[in-house]
């Protein structure tokens, strides 16, 4: 076996490789540019290598770098990860030539398999069902336009080596097909060196299923079962599961049997994903493209199959044949992965970046993994992905997933920057997911104007109010017991409080109780029993002797009640104080109407106006690029630009004005 890797990646699949070499007893080296100097893989490595700045064209994406750094350590062999360099044939090339073990595929399979014009080719040639396009770059914006008539609209504009929902629009017009394919352009180009760009049929109602396979160098291959990656946001995937609530053992099948006919097409050696699009009128499934490395979401196909698929790509790279046959794959319960980012919900899941102040996952074990390449103090930086960890689950079957997703969510900790968590929670509860009957469209659906905390309503917003109720007491309590006071004038703790909740107000009375606190609002009393301490943020308990979870954080007089994706602040105080609070005098806030703010911290790659120039409702003004990814700012209404403020090249923080208009 090897003695000693280099991981050609970082974050979160750098730290996932280095657990599986060390578990195999095999040294690790970590590369990292300046910006990934403190960053937790390179803590974990057995050595690290800086390989150059920031930017990743710089650094992760500089071929001489890495080999260098494999010729300095004595490297024998690269695992990728995801993203990055690999899917890219030359650098399997290269390492081949260096005689330097690729823990991927063989350089020709990525060439033929990572190009999705060509990969289209090879899968019609293989017998793999497709969707109807046009498999041939296209030249310009004028062309994608009339190819998209011909094909018929919806149609999806995708660049050929693309991947993660960059280089990818769907069009339902001209319109969108001559900016779609300019903006795909520039992902392309910016992201993988490569800007070719190809359009295909969208299919309505689609459900996305991959198919994992892996295969050897002795001929053998095997296909392990599906994942269920239809829950996206912007094609960017949200929730991966495996099994497929939609797919039933036949097409499970069919599907298996023609991925691994593609893969035994290209002598394919190494684990790789095959993805459809199925049709979920009809149960149809189109081929769409193969992904020649290790998923993001491979953890849920190893917890439902037991296969440590990072071991299996590194025995493979070795000469090892497979340790199983198709016979062997069963399925074993049902997983699910949340991907957790570094995003806003509430203001259009825009970029969220700066210090972990506190990043506190839940417990590992009894069904719950957690993969990560962050720490509690350290940076998400605007240079890399917004990825800040996974959470899988493994239940007895789906609804046992869900729960156990539930309450992991509820019980992960992240201050100092906003995270997606509140609305994968409240995906989780969405009753169109826990069905099971949903397709790729389904937020955009459910969602079309956005994400915010009303639309997680709480069965009993006074429970949550009752426990904020019962946090301002604990605080009280604990501030009389330090103060040290006068015999014959204590601080009273009064027994009335007022709760004000999303504008509502929420009399309470309070009464000891053995273990906890007896709380009534509007009739109805909440015996809350609990050791929790002032100052702790994960609060359990009971409530009426039912069991409760959530997370209290103090700010002052107001405390931030988080609850299965429901965050709330409500402030606790006295009656006298709440009915004080209706004479503060109320401060507007000052006018930004006439100004186009940066909504992130990111480059700004594009300023689309001038000024004097008059601009209409929607149209583009400027383009910026924040976590790999390109954002256009369009003008809300009719104007005229008065100052370009902020010029192309310029790096932005959350709003900085762009554009002053008239």
């Amino acid at each position: 076996m090897f003695k000693k890797i280099l991981i050609a990646n970082r974050g979160e699949i750098t730290c996932r490789v280095i657990k599986t070499a060390r578990k195999m007893g095999i040294k690790t080296v970590a590369v990292y540019s300046e910006a990934d100097k403190n960053a937790l893989h390179v803590e974990l490595a057995d050595e690290a290598v800086c390989i150059g700045p920031a930017a990743s064209k710089e650094s992760y994406l500089v071929m001489d770098k890495i080999i260098a750094a494999c010729k300095q350590t004595g490297a024998e062999a690269v695992h990728p990860g995801y993203g990055f360099l690999s899917e890219n044939a030359e650098f399997s090339r290269r390492l081949e030539e260096e005689g330097i073990k690729f823990i991927g595929p063989k350089h020709y399979s990525v060439a033929k398999m990572g190009d999705k014009i060509e990969s289209k080719k090879l899968a019609i040639a293989a017998g793999v069902n497709t969707i109807p396009g046009y498999n041939d770059a296209i030249s310009g914006p004028d062309e994608a336009v009339e190819i998209a008539k011909k094909i018929g609209y919806p149609v999806m504009i995708k660049a050929s080596a693309g991947g993660g929902g960059k280089g990818l629009r769907v069009a339902f017009n001209d319109k969108e097909a001559h900016e779609g394919f300019a903006s795909c352009v520039n992902e392309a180009r910016n992201a993988f060196g490569d800007d070719r760009v190809f359009i295909e049929k969208y299919v309505l109602e689609p459900r996305h299923i991959e198919i994992q396979v892996l295969g050897d160098g002795h001929g053998n291959y095997v296909y392990l079962n599906e994942r269920d990656c239809s829950i996206q946001r912007r094609h960017q995937k949200v929730i991966e599961e495996a099994p497929s609530p939609f797919v039933d053992p036949a097409m499970r099948k069919a599907m298996g049997e023609q991925a691994v006919a593609l893969a035994r097409a290209v002598n394919y050696e190494s684990a790789g994903t095959v993805e459809f699009v199925v049709s979920g009128a009809t149960k149809e499934f189109y081929f769409l493209e193969m992904n020649t490395r290790l998923q993001v979401e491979h953890p849920v196909t190893e917890l439902i199959t037991g296969l440590d698929l990072v071991e299996q790509m590194i025995r493979v790279a070795y000469g090892e044949k497979l340790p199983l046959t198709q016979a062997d794959v069963g399925i074993d319960g049902w997983a699910m992965e949340c991907r957790i980012n570094a995003e806003d919900p509430f203001r259009g899941f825009l970029p969220s970046t700066g210090r972990l102040i506190k990043f506190q996952p839940p417990a590992e074990g009894n069904g719950v993994r957690v993969d990560t390449g962050v720490y509690e103090g350290g940076e998400i930086s605007m240079f890399y992905d917004s990825m800040i960890a996974k959470l899988i689950v493994h239940g007895k079957d789906r609804q046992d997933a869900i729960e156990r997703m539930r309450d992991a969510l509820n019980g992960f900790v992240i201050r100092g920057i906003s995270s997606n968590i509140p609305f994968q929670a409240a995906l989780l509860q969405h009753p169109r997911f826990c069905s099971g009957n949903f397709n790729t469209g389904f937020i955009a659906e459910e969602y079309p104007k956005g994400f915010d905390a009303s639309m997680v309503p709480h069965d009993d917003p006074a429970l949550l109010a009752a426990v904020a109720t019962f946090a301002r007491m604990r605080y009280i309590e604990r501030a009389v017991q330090i103060e040290g006071q006068l015999a014959g004038h204590g601080r009273k703790v009064a027994d009335e409080w007022v709760v004000v909740m999303g504008g509502k107000q929420y009399p309470m009375t309070t009464a000891p109780i053995e273990g906890g606190l007896a709380v009534t609002s509007a009739g109805k009393t909440y015996n809350i029993v609990s050791d929790w301490k002032f100052g702790e943020l994960l609060f359990s308990g009971t409530v009426n002797g039912a069991p409760i979870g959530l997370q209290i954080e103090r700010r002052g007089l107001r405390y931030r009640i988080s609850h299965f994706g429901l965050q709330v602040e409500p402030m606790v105080m006295t009656v006298r104080a709440a009915r004080l609070l209706s004479l503060m005098p109320e401060k507007l806030p000052p006018d930004l109407s006439k100004f186009l703010l940066s909504p992130m911290p990111g480059l700004l790659r594009e300023v689309a106006v001038s000024e004097g120039q008059d601009v209409k409702a929607g149209e583009k003004l400027a383009i910026i690029e924040a976590m790999k990814m390109e954002n256009v700012l369009k003008a809300e209404q009719d104007g005229k630009v008065k100052k370009i403020v902020a010029k192309p090249g310029a790096s932005l923080s959350v709003d900085e004005v762009i554009i002053e208009f008239e």
